[in-house]
């Protein structure tokens, strides 16, 4: 495990965590100690920590792989285009990733009433400013970014 890592140009925290059952724990004190840590508002403490769970929780459904989870603080340029690919307005963002050695993209599914799972994808989807995926050399990235207050 990783712990804080500050640099110049914001906050990063990121940790790699096994593929075992007490790792969703584990990265939510992780992430919540993290965010409480830097001054996140509690509201976005929870929100970041509830689709953290979500994502790790996939990740070990899928995967006996190690699972990366990343946080970082950015600040988005004045004008044109971010570097994930989306139009910046000089904004703060808190970054999120969750990696895992599965190439494969999540899928979203319709859950019904019943259904114990098949709703985290669509909590983030809901819950984020914007999310995606990525293929990366060993796996894929799901992430996502909530606005920073101020």
């Amino acid at each position: 495990m990783v712990g804080l890592i500050d640099t110049a140009d914001g906050a990063r925290a990121e940790w790699t965590f096994p593929a075992e059952p007490d790792t969703v724990r584990t990265a939510r004190h992780a992430v919540h100690d993290t965010l409480r840590s830097w001054g996140a508002p509690l509201a976005l403490q929870d929100l970041a920590v509830l689709l953290v769970s979500e994502l790790v929780t996939n990740s070990l459904r899928y995967t006996s792989g190690p699972i990366g989870v990343r946080l970082a603080v950015h600040v988005l340029a004045a004008e044109g285009v971010d570097a994930a690919g989306g139009t910046a307005g000089g904004d703060a963002v808190l970054l999120v990733e969750v990696s895992d050695p599965l190439p494969d993209p999540p899928t979203e599914r319709l859950a019904g009433p019943e259904d114990e799972g098949g709703r985290g994808l669509r909590l983030v989807a809901c819950s984020a400013r914007r999310w995606g995926t990525r293929r990366g050399k060993t796996g894929k990235t799901v992430w996502f970014e909530l606005p920073l207050p101020g």
